[in-house]
């Protein structure tokens, strides 16, 4: 039987609402840092070619995809004091912040294949910990409240952290690099970074030790047989194909962000201003969009958030003859956009997780957390591995050092790979978004028509 995670009268405490979105801080972390500098640190400093560089970002998150349905079906399974999915917060997100650090910390091998493998390796294991890490956390509101628009309100705290987050981490990661310089720049960096994924992990274990937790069973059968049923799920597809398609446009242009600064705009500082013109609209603008998405609905303003990202991308193919206030104010766009692309989807995946629970009788909110973040990490890797791709089809050169003198052609490829690519990949995802149907009515019938009775309780530390 399906207990009620909280009556829908019951909206959660501030407390708990600040304390699970702190878990931003830690994804916020690791999902803006690597796709950032991960890429110009393989091709700038050691030397990579653009091609291999982007496998090498690209196959540890692709073993997140085969991981992160796995990691679902095991956190469903837990059986813990403190609840199914706060013990994994703990243990995961300790082992991502110490692999995250290891990622830039080689101690000079003397040779690049050794220096790509140890990169390859460290990454591995970071993205395995990621694993563990985010499926959990993702799978938490669909349990700590059946509220339609409670999951909102969580998602508002959640995605406000993800952008402050990613304001501090994007905007000092190159700072930190560039004031200490060269390798060491990256080492250090990764060290801070890794401290502050350290933070998030901490204040989300903590800030949700009181959230309710409603006893839920586990859903029966095989991790398999558990897919089938969610592949069946046909908001639930929609929902992801579109999440993933706009993944993969965000991984394209966070990406590109320091090659367009170096090679487009002529600066490297520029890293830091097109990050606060990204992620500054974002800040003051979340509880905007959770509101619309109250009064117009999750999906109509899902869109519209879809059609401003897009319009700033497109604006961006004039990069490299426009002034540069012009191309801060279109990325300003894009990041105005952006918040709403997170808000919505997030807010939107647990009432399908919560439909399918009240409607079997049985918990899957973990395997389809685990299929969600499977896919939207397979759209933030693939992101980096296209912009690779393109990079390479304009000719880039990569060097030791970083000073390198590209081509005409190899800077166009920067601008495409930073502008059309990401427009049209976010139009394309609407046409599934537009097949998408659960509303707020919907999911309330469907919540309120099935078996689940009974009451949650906080979760209780083991001592």
């Amino acid at each position: 039987m399906v207990s009620e995670a909280a009556s829908p009268a019951t909206p959660l405490t501030r407390g708990v609402r600040i304390g699970y979105g702190s878990g931003s801080v830690a994804t916020g972390a690791f999902g803006t840092v690597p796709g950032l500098m991960l890429l110009p640190y393989l091709t700038d400093q050691l030397g990579i070619a653009a091609l291999w560089a982007g496998v090498i970002v690209f196959a540890p998150k692709a073993w997140d995809v085969l991981l992160n349905p796995v990691a679902g079906g095991i956190t469903d399974r837990t059986r813990d004091p403190r609840g199914p999915r706060r013990p994994w917060l703990l243990r995961a997100g300790t082992l991502l912040a110490i692999s995250f650090a290891l990622i830039f910390a080689s101690p000079g091998l003397g040779s690049q294949g050794l220096e790509a493998a140890w990169v390859l390796v460290c990454f591995l294991v970071c993205a395995t910990a990621y694993a563990f890490f985010q499926v959990p956390y993702v799978a938490m509101p669909a349990e700590i409240t059946d509220s339609y628009d409670e999951r909102t309100r969580l998602m508002t705290w959640r995605v406000a952290i993800l952008a402050f987050t990613i304001l501090l981490a994007g905007a000092s990661a190159p700072l930190i690099r560039d004031t200490v310089g060269g390798r060491d720049g990256y080492r250090v960096m990764g060290v801070a970074m890794a401290l502050v994924i350290a933070v998030g992990v901490v204040a989300a274990y903590l800030g949700t030790r009181r959230a309710p937790v409603g006893a839920v069973a586990a859903g029966t059968g095989s991790i398999r047989d558990q897919l089938r049923v969610v592949a069946a799920a046909r908001d639930f597809r929609m929902l992801l194909v579109t999440f993933v398609l706009q993944a993969l446009a965000t991984g394209a242009m966070l990406a590109g962000v320091d090659y367009v600064a170096r090679n487009v705009l002529g600066s490297s500082g520029a890293s830091t201003i097109l990050f606060l013109c990204f992620v500054g609209p974002a800040l003051v603008l979340t509880p905007v969009w959770a509101s619309v998405g109250e009064r117009v609905g999750k999906r109509r303003g899902y869109v519209v958030s879809s059609l401003l990202l897009a319009a700033g991308a497109l604006l961006l193919v004039g990069a490299a003859v426009l002034p540069a206030a012009l191309v801060y104010g279109a990325v300003a766009l894009v990041g105005v956009g952006y918040a709403g692309c997170q808000v919505f989807p997030l807010a939107m995946m647990p009432d399908a997780a919560a439909v399918d629970a009240h409607r079997t009788g049985e918990n899957r909110a973990g395997v389809y957390t685990g299929v969600w973040t499977a896919g939207e990490t397979l759209g933030l890797a693939l992101g980096p591995g296209v912009f690779a791709v393109v990079l390479a089809l304009g000719g880039y050169v990569s060097s030791t050092g970083g000073d390198a003198v590209q081509p005409d052609s190899a800077v166009t490829a920067i601008v495409l790979g930073f502008s059309v690519l990401p427009a049209v990949l976010v139009l394309v995802s609407l046409l599934w978004l537009r097949r998408y149907s659960l509303d707020a009515a919907t999911v309330a019938a469907a919540t309120s028509t099935g078996t689940p009775t009974g009451t949650s309780t906080p979760n209780g530390d083991a001592s």
